[in-house]
């Protein structure tokens, strides 16, 4: 059975709350927050106060993604209001140390790749990671198409894991809905974060429990 991990950017904030008491009633994993800074994305969203304001009214764990430059300047900030903290490999930052530090700061660690950067590039460091988030849209905007070369990298990072005996969490995002969520549990997906596809339906409960059967 997949988990999933809504994403808050797809959400009406007015209506958040009676949204997020649905979320736990249908016990929804964790929650996706993407955190972008304008520079290392096109896009401008949230900080460590939204997300402190959300921790302090669900008992789910937090999925913070952080879609920003030089992300280690920023870690020890975010480790005190995520459970999961992950950062994108084509950041600027030193990605084993900011894993380390992730980790270190009693966080799981999550590193992030976009459509262009293969697999193998992170294959290294997947001794460090709690969880892999294979990006399946350019990050930056909700409501975009599914990417289908996700497939292929999440299919290689499933086989690299079974190689070395890793037990790591494999995430998907981006144009997650009824039709490609299949496809990534089938290539190795263990994580489905989904943003319009869920806020935008008119019942939110019943497409929560079709992508969590997967």
């Amino acid at each position: 059975m997949a988990k999933l991990s809504p994403s808050v950017l797809g959400v009406d904030f007015l209506s958040f709350k009676e949204q997020l008491k649905t979320l736990e009633s249908c016990k929804t994993d964790m929650l996706h927050l993407d955190v972008m800074d304008g520079i290392f994305v096109p896009n401008i969203s949230f900080g460590v106060p939204v997300i402190n304001s959300i921790k302090k009214h669900t008992c789910l764990p937090l999925d913070v993604h952080l879609m920003i430059d030089r992300p280690h300047r920023y870690i020890e900030d975010f480790a005190k209001v995520a459970d999961i903290l992950g950062f994108h490999y084509e950041a600027g930052s030193d990605v084993t140390e900011t894993l380390k530090q992730i980790r270190r700061l009693g966080c799981k660690s999550c590193l992030t790749i976009k459509p262009k950067t293969p697999a193998e590039a992170i294959f290294k460091y997947l001794p460090l990671c709690d969880m892999v988030l294979v990006m399946s849209v350019e990050p930056g905007f909700g409501g975009q198409s599914f990417m289908p070369c996700a497939l292929e990298k999440l299919s290689a990072l499933k086989s690299e894991c079974a190689r070395l005996g890793l037990n790591i969490d494999l995430e998907v995002d981006g144009g997650i809905n009824k039709e490609t969520a299949p496809l990534a549990v089938q290539a190795g997906a263990t994580v489905l974060v989904a943003g319009s596809y869920l806020f935008k339906s008119l019942d939110l409960e019943a497409v929560v429990n079709e992508l969590k059967s997967l």
